[in-house]
């Protein structure tokens, strides 16, 4: 690797092959939502996935799965890069490099390579990029500035899925252990769901999480596609009572990373305290299948935050919403406009 005072030089190459594009992700421990699958998910609304490989000497050193959605007018288009750039790490780098942070010289060339393929090839207002790395991450970005809208909350709580069970256990709240190990002597019915049919009736149980709590969900076709388009690396898990689905959580996983996309209960699932218990099935997934990490995405000031926050004595920050400006008219497109807005809640919504 050359010190950090020599210039690195990057070259940029479109992937097109969806098992080329995943086994690189998988390879760099990148983030399930840089997988080629989301990229397709998001595809079938009003966005186009761009996949970038990054090679320094004809090694890939990041790549990213770069988003875009047309916009009206002057605005002509944003792009995203959801928990990404990723990254590759160098033996003897930090273990928290596996992650796809990688070394500070190395980090600084591939999100600015990634950034100036995007003003020259897709230009608009600018991209923002969420990079699933620590809070305090160095990083050199020509242009950067404080993102106004952030999308993917930067607070979270990350379990650490390298540590035994039972200290995992031990670290939640009494009740959530409580309740566990309750699912565990009752003998709850928590499956892993794939099937469409399936999918559908526990969407049923979203739909009244959703109802309850007030906020929107997307069309049933959306988390059909989710379900298809990531095929393995989607895991849903629901516990049924008297044969139908009461309790749910869904995650989408990579080679490192389980990041948990949604999640609800009915009231049958709540009279059984169903929902501690099928989230940890979630998390034992992840284990068995080798992860390192369990994302609980995102921490507010509500009631699911407050029992994402059951599950271990500890939050997490994520270094956030970066922006890079490519136009004179994104001030006015982050500050002004109701359509700025909108996408960002529908980013949000994942």
């Amino acid at each position: 690797m050359p010190a950090l005072s020599e210039p690195i030089t990057l070259a940029v190459d479109v992937v097109t092959d969806p098992s080329t594009w995943d086994r690189e992700v998988l390879a760099l421990g990148g983030h399930p939502l840089q997988l080629w699958g989301w990229g397709e998910v998001k595809a079938a609304g009003n966005w186009r996935a761009h996949r970038l490989r990054v090679t320094e000497d004809g090694s890939t050193v990041g790549l990213a799965q770069l988003l875009v959605r047309p916009l009206p007018a002057q605005f002509r288009a944003l792009s995203y890069v959801p928990r990404g750039p990723v990254v590759a790490h160098h033996d003897g780098e930090t273990a928290q490099a596996v992650f796809g942070v990688g070394d500070t010289a190395t980090r600084n060339a591939v999100t600015n390579t990634v950034v100036e393929w995007a003003r020259e090839n897709v230009g608009g207002v600018g991209i923002t990029i969420e990079p699933d790395w620590p809070a305090g991450t160095q990083l050199d970005l020509n242009g950067r500035r404080y993102a106004p809208n952030q999308i993917l909350i930067p607070s979270t709580l990350i379990l650490d899925l390298t540590r035994p069970a039972d200290e995992l256990m031990a670290d939640m709240r009494k009740s959530t252990r409580y309740e566990i190990r309750k699912g565990g002597r009752a003998g709850l019915d928590i499956r892993r769901v794939t099937e469409d049919a399936e999918v559908l009736r526990v969407l049923d149980v979203y739909k009244e999480t959703a109802q309850r709590a007030g906020f929107a969900i997307h069309a049933d076709e959306y988390y059909l596609d989710v379900n298809r388009k990531l095929g393995d690396k989607s895991v849903l898990v629901a516990t049924y009572i008297d044969d139908a689905p009461a309790c749910f959580a869904w995650c989408v996983n990579s080679a490192s990373t389980s990041f948990l996309l949604y999640g609800g209960g009915n009231d049958a699932g709540r009279k059984a305290t169903a929902t501690a218990p099928t989230y940890w099935r979630t998390i034992e997934i992840a284990r068995e299948q080798g992860l390192v990490r369990y994302d609980m995405n995102g921490l507010l000031n509500d009631g699911i935050s407050d029992f994402k926050k059951s599950f271990a004595k500890h939050t997490d920050e994520l270094v956030g919403s970066i922006d890079v400006s490519f136009s004179r008219w994104y001030t006015t497109w982050n500050s002004a406009l109701p359509t700025a807005k909108k996408v960002v809640r529908k980013l949000r919504g994942n």
